[in-house]
């Protein structure tokens, strides 16, 4: 049974979005990480036993960067954390769920993630996430 990891918020300015987050809302701040292979920097705050994610890129080029663009900040994704992600992916495509990623791709950590495209979930960018 899948449980929701993160929820991930797309911004311009990690720095601009804390004083909401963090300091109105009292979320800690527990950590701020560049993604690389994303071409994010990431803020994550605890929020009971899921987190949010301040998600913003790094590159204007990339994904996210033309994303942030053409959209503007706001909810990027969901994360649904699953303990066997092959077997997930298995079985969305079995029921033709169009995934972005044709296998998961793996984090520094050692954790692999990989998405399913909003047409199959009725608009929202869905990542499932196997902690190592």
């Amino acid at each position: 049974m899948p449980k929701l990891n993160h929820i991930a918020i797309l911004v311009e300015d990690i720095e601009a979005a804390l004083p909401f987050w963090r300091d109105a809302l009292g979320l800690e701040l527990t950590r701020i990480e560049e993604v690389e292979a994303e071409s994010a920097r990431v803020a994550f705050l605890p929020a009971g036993e899921s987190k949010i994610e301040l998600v913003q890129p790094t590159d204007p080029e990339s994904g996210l960067g033309r994303y942030l663009e053409k959209r503007g900040g706001g909810m990027h994704h969901i994360c649904l954390e699953v303990p066997d992600i092959q077997a997930a992916m298995v079985r969305l495509t079995e029921h033709s769920v169009e995934l972005i990623n044709e296998s998961p791709r793996q984090r520094d950590t050692g954790a692999l993630y990989a998405f399913i495209h909003p047409k199959s979930t009725g608009g929202v960018l869905v990542e499932l996430y196997q902690l190592p």
